[in-house]
């Protein structure tokens, strides 16, 4: 049954009262438009209470009082906490092999493109490591050893880079990948605790992990890719910024590249840059001559 404005607003008043701030309206409407500002991400109106838990743990490691002064400080600073904002309104939900599909295509591309330069690969959000970690397992079972590979994984969020590039994971994680897979590329890893797996240096070694906000007008990327993974990323920014974001992965791949997309996203509204390959993958519309 639908509630009644007069019960939604005494809702809200009970939720503001179990608080530990008081957090509202106007300031979680400050807070979106920080995060689309900082990040391009369109934050749901729904999601007031998933942007109080996550702030508010900033607002105790700063001895802060209240979201007002908390915001302020996120206005002022060009650093840390502009950073600290960002990796706390950012969604990190990942694994390795996840939508496994893309794997095979991506190995099939790999081994048919001709030339003998390294097959380059962007991973736009990385994340903790696990799908950057899975392209590169699935190059190196499809390419010969003498055939090189770059990979230059990305995100936005800096805690969730770290964790990438130490590459360590629970046994849980990466329950899902085959034995053999796992005695290729992984070793226990020394010191992180028991039941810790960690991917071996000749893989990690293959993979630049780098800050890349998708927002800055300067990626800092050279070259052309022969694939661009961004996957699951897109459905967090509005049109106009999902449009921009195309525009601009269209000349950094090559004329045959691939860029890879999530289950839930797709480029049918830019068929003037991409056409479909099916499951989400997409080719660059060849230009006139």
């Amino acid at each position: 049954m639908e509630r009644l404005p007069s019960q939604a607003a005494e809702q809200s008043s009970r939720i503001q009262q179990m608080r530990e701030f008081p957090f509202s309206d106007r300031e979680f409407e400050r807070a979106r438009r920080l995060i689309h500002k900082l990040a391009g991400i369109a934050m749901s109106e729904l999601k007031q209470d998933m942007v109080y838990g996550r702030l508010v743990r900033c607002l105790r490691a700063k001895g802060l009082k209240s979201f007002e002064q908390y915001l302020d400080l996120v206005e002022a600073d060009r650093g840390r906490e502009r950073e600290a904002f960002i990796n706390a309104l950012t969604t990190n939900l990942t694994s390795f092999f996840r939508e496994p599909h893309h794997f095979p295509m991506l190995a099939e591309h790999a081994r048919g493109r001709a030339g003998a330069g390294p097959y380059r690969v962007w991973c736009a959000a990385s994340s903790t490591g696990e799908e950057p970690y899975s392209i590169a397992i699935a190059l190196a079972e499809a390419l010969p050893a003498a055939r090189a590979m770059e990979i230059v994984a990305s995100d936005v969020d800096t805690q969730v880079l770290e964790a990438a590039q130490r590459g360590v994971y629970p046994e849980a994680r990466v329950r899902g990948i085959a034995p053999e897979r796992l005695r290729r590329f992984f070793q226990p890893a020394g010191g992180a605790g028991h039941g810790m797996l960690q991917v071996r240096p000749e893989l990690s070694s293959r993979i630049d992990f780098k800050r890349i906000n998708l927002l800055d007008a300067d990626w800092g990327l050279r070259g052309q890719f022969d694939a661009i993974f961004c996957r699951n990323v897109m459905i967090y920014f509005d049109k106009p910024t999902q449009r921009r974001l195309v525009e601009r992965f269209r000349p950094l791949l090559r004329p045959e590249g691939l860029l890879i997309c999530g289950h839930s996203e797709s480029l049918q509204n830019h068929a003037d840059l991409f056409r479909s390959l099916g499951r989400t993958a997409y080719a660059p519309v060849s230009r006139p001559a």
